[in-house]
Parts: structure tokens; sequence; C-alpha cells
């Protein structure tokens, strides 16, 4: 990978659900998103859930590797939290983060999921002036 000191970092999550743990999984992920909406380095975070195939994904949109960084340091026992609750199958990497953070999201992940790396090509990220929940 090469080093990029300001790239735009959007990361898609797919997460299987523990059986029996959809409602727990909720609380957790409402929880954490919370948490992230009020502190954390995050331009986006949105998550999805497919109730019937108990799958997960969410959307996670960073200015850049240091912001990864930040975000790790202060979410990690919100991600715990969720993390009891189901499985990551599949991690995907839009945009190029520094070596650091690479080296962080193989580790966090190990062999479990199917992580790819897909660098950006061109584009524009546009936000609504207003908020919504």
């Amino acid at each position: 990978m090469t080093t990029h000191d300001s790239t735009i970092l959007l990361f898609r999550n797919t997460m299987r659900i523990t059986e029996g743990h959809l409602e727990d999984f909720r609380s957790a992920i409402t929880q954490a998103i919370a948490f992230a909406e009020q502190h954390g380095p995050q331009l986006m975070v949105e998550t999805f859930v497919d109730e019937e195939r108990l799958l997960a994904h969410s959307f996670q949109l960073y200015q850049d590797s240091d912001a990864v960084r930040l975000h790790w340091k202060l979410a990690d026992p919100y991600i715990q939290e969720v993390m009891k609750h189901c499985q990551v199958e599949r991690f995907e990497v839009f945009g190029e983060p520094d070596d650091d953070v690479v080296t962080g999201v193989r580790s966090a992940l190990g062999e479990q999921c199917t992580l790819t790396f897909s660098p950006r090509i061109a584009g524009f990220v546009r936000f609504a002036t207003g908020h919504r929940a």
C-alpha cells in the first residue's frame, strides 16, 4: 500500500448476526453509533440489517487514516460489545489507507473473513445540511 495523507476512506463491514442475538445486536450497534455520532471522527456511519438472513451491513466514511486510528482508540469498548453478537464475514476498504491502518485491519480481522482493498479512482462527497437520525 502507498501512503496517502488526505484520502477519503470508506469501510463496508458485513456481519453475520448470531442466531438469537438480533435484539442484543441492535442494542449494541445503536449504542456504538450514538457514541460515534457524539465523539467519533467518522464523517458518516450507516448500518442496515437483513433480518431474514441475519446479516448487517455497516458503512463508515473517514477523512483519512488518522481518523481511523482515532476511531479505534475511542470506540474499542463499543466494538467489543457489538462483536459479542456477530462475526465479520466480509470487510471492504475503499480508498488507500496508510500501512499502519492496513496492518491494524488485517490484525483485527485475522483469517476469519474476506478482506479486500479497492483504490479510489475519482469521486466527491456531498453532505446535506440537515441532520438525519
